[in-house]
């Protein structure tokens, strides 16, 4: 993307993208979903922030066939510098003394249960990790894809690309959350599946809507990068 030109949506889309990532990040240490049946005799279930973090790939796909890659890459290592920060702000926060009224009713026992993922970097390691290699994987290659396809069909390259980089970011993310303690070795293969398949499937529901943006975006923009 040429950075001297000033686009008028741009900002907006990196503005929710940020959004997107931390407050999945926050949803995902908070609870696991039970989806209340079993398959195979696994119980399946998902980590909080699979509800929104695929709108941060459609968001990127967006990015990347509007805009293309560097932009796109831009966008990404906004996402993480703010998820960082949030990270250093609950850390500091969490070994702050704790006034004794709020440590009767709520607690710092609370406030580690809940958060403890994103103050002491569980979560954040896993995220920055799963994403770099999951987001980088998809952007690259829906740009290299849009390249040898010359721009057509849009919607069978964002279901390819997604399809690759949601397996990198699933498995990475629950790899390294299970590592860390975050989420427990029992459902580690429950919560890959679960959560791979829910966030590809959200993809593809949205994907009118991914396609809708696209255009108008294309249309408003007057830019439609390759590579």
């Amino acid at each position: 993307m040429n950075k001297t030109v000033s686009y008028k949506y741009f900002d907006i889309i990196t503005g929710f993208f940020v959004a997107v990532v931390i407050i999945s990040n926050i949803a995902s240490s908070a609870k696991i979903v039970d989806m209340g049946f079993s398959i195979f005799g696994m119980r399946l279930a998902f980590d909080g922030g699979t509800l929104l973090f695929p709108l941060a790939y459609v968001m990127g796909d967006v990015i990347t066939e509007v805009y293309g890659f560097k932009a796109a890459r831009r966008v990404i290592w906004t996402g993480f510098s703010a998820l960082a920060l949030s990270a250093l702000a609950l850390f500091v926060l969490r070994i702050l003394p704790p006034e004794a009224t709020w440590e009767m009713e709520t607690g710092s026992a609370a406030f580690n249960a809940v958060l403890g993922g994103m103050s002491a970097g569980g979560i954040v390691l896993a995220s920055l990790s799963a994403y770099l290699v999951g987001k980088i994987t998809n952007a690259k290659l829906l740009s290299k894809i849009k390249t040898w396809m010359k721009g057509r069909l849009f919607w069978v390259r964002a279901i390819i690309s997604s399809l690759f980089g949601e397996l990198f970011d699933s498995m990475i993310f629950i790899f390294v959350a299970s590592l860390t303690g975050i989420f427990p070795w029992e459902i580690f293969w429950s919560l890959v599946l679960t959560n791979y398949f829910l966030k590809c499937s959200i993809e593809v529901l949205v994907l009118p809507l991914t396609y809708a943006a696209v255009r108008f975006l294309k249309q408003k923009e007057g830019v439609d990068v390759y590579g």
